[in-house]
């Protein structure tokens, strides 16, 4: 079997995660995180779409980490969400962890807004 070294190039992947936190191109963040390609900040949940609205025209996806399990999204927040043209996949958080790395290896345009596990 062959082993390949993913190329990030100057994106910052999700590097780990566990009960509260998330480790961020070398940068923990305890709590809720969001995680664009250029930056890693702490999040408000689901009640704060104000972070996410920017992202509207810059990513093609928002991976959406439910916490420890998959879980249904709040229908005003996805409301919010699907109005600003926003497209949204919630899973759960250790699978969108996985999912946003895969595709921001292969160079896509993809956010990831987390609860922790």
């Amino acid at each position: 079997m062959q082993l390949n070294e993913i190329d990030y190039g100057r994106a910052r992947p999700i590097e780990g995660y566990g009960p509260g936190f998330f480790r961020i191109g070398g940068e923990v963040i305890t709590g809720p995180a969001l995680i664009t390609a250029d930056r890693a900040q702490a999040w408000g949940g689901y009640d704060d779409t104000a972070a996410l609205l920017p992202l509207a025209g810059q990513i093609d996806v928002l991976f959406i980490g439910t916490g420890a399990e998959m879980a249904y999204l709040p229908p005003a927040f996805r409301t919010t969400l699907d109005t600003a043209g926003i497209g949204v996949e919630p899973m759960a958080s250790a699978a969108a962890c996985r999912t946003y790395n895969v595709l921001l290896s292969e160079g896509r345009r993809v956010a990831a807004a987390l609860l922790p596990v």
